[in-house]
């Protein structure tokens, strides 16, 4: 038996022996090849990444693209490596096509989130620090990744909102500011010209309301009780809620110390 074991190595040992003097230099001219790739394609993914950033495009685009580059640099060397020493890849072109279609399917909802994020990317819908408002949610731009995007809101809350979502709907950017839309009623017994005047004023007033983009202040509507005053303007989104009363309770004080009333609802009934 152990001479049998002896023989059975020295048989492995020959066809090693064999397989290196047959095919020895096409394996040292494979890795020589698969070496120059490797180098080349480090080479080439960081001199684009750079070229990229220098241009100022963004960050995550010119990782990816550099990273794309890469890719299929070392896979043309992989190819040609396999060439040099007798190695067919086109079963392994069918395995991978055929695997490809199967995790394509499986992970169709993550793919087109990375989809969606390269076209953000590329489109620029909206950029850093733009306030957003998409499916009734608003934030501040944070944070623009290939699968998704995150927003913060005045909470300091992240919100993560997946890139498919993004793409393909209607989108609201308003930069820096968000609209605010109020009103107050004021019985009919009162000026609306004096009301409308001092609600103008209080808007210009405030510091922290864009006065780049005029107030909006008028009748609004007539109601059973009262004549509404809307009022339109944009505040600052990361104090949205701050701004909005602080200016609802100056209106309030001007409007009370100007002896302009804002009635209670009232409802006339009679008895036959």
């Amino acid at each position: 038996m152990f001479e049998s074991d002896i023989q059975r190595l020295e048989k492995y040992y020959d066809m090693a022996i064999e397989f290196l003097v047959t095919y020895s230099f096409q394996l040292l001219g494979a890795l020589i090849v698969f070496l120059f790739f490797l180098w080349l394609a480090n080479r080439i993914g960081r001199f684009i990444n750079e070229l990229l950033l220098k241009k100022k495009l963004d960050i995550t685009l010119s990782q990816f693209l550099a990273n794309f580059v890469k890719f299929i640099i070392l896979a043309a060397g992989i190819v040609i490596s396999l060439s040099k020493i007798g190695i067919s890849i086109t079963p392994f072109v069918a395995a991978i096509g055929a695997a490809s279609l199967g995790v394509g399917l499986a992970l169709q909802g993550m793919l087109s989130n990375y989809g969606a994020g390269l076209a953000i990317i590329l489109t620029r819908p909206f950029v850093l620090g733009n306030t957003i408002t998409i499916q009734n949610i608003t934030g501040i731009v944070k944070e623009v990744r290939l699968a998704c995007t995150i927003l913060v809101n005045e909470e300091e809350e992240d919100i993560i909102i997946p890139n498919k979502f993004l793409i393909g709907d209607i989108l609201h950017n308003s930069y820096q500011n968000k609209l605010v839309e109020s009103s107050v009623g004021i019985s009919y017994d009162s000026d609306p010209k004096l009301a409308i005047k001092l609600i103008t004023d209080i808007l210009q007033s405030f510091e922290q309301v864009d006065s780049s983009q005029p107030a909006q202040v008028g009748i609004n509507e007539f109601g059973d009780s009262s004549i509404n005053i809307g009022l339109r303007y944009w505040a600052p989104t990361q104090g949205f809620y701050e701004v909005k009363y602080q200016v609802n309770m100056a209106i309030f004080d001007a409007l009370k110390a100007n002896n302009i009333h804002i009635p209670f609802p009232q409802r006339e009934v009679r008895i036959l």
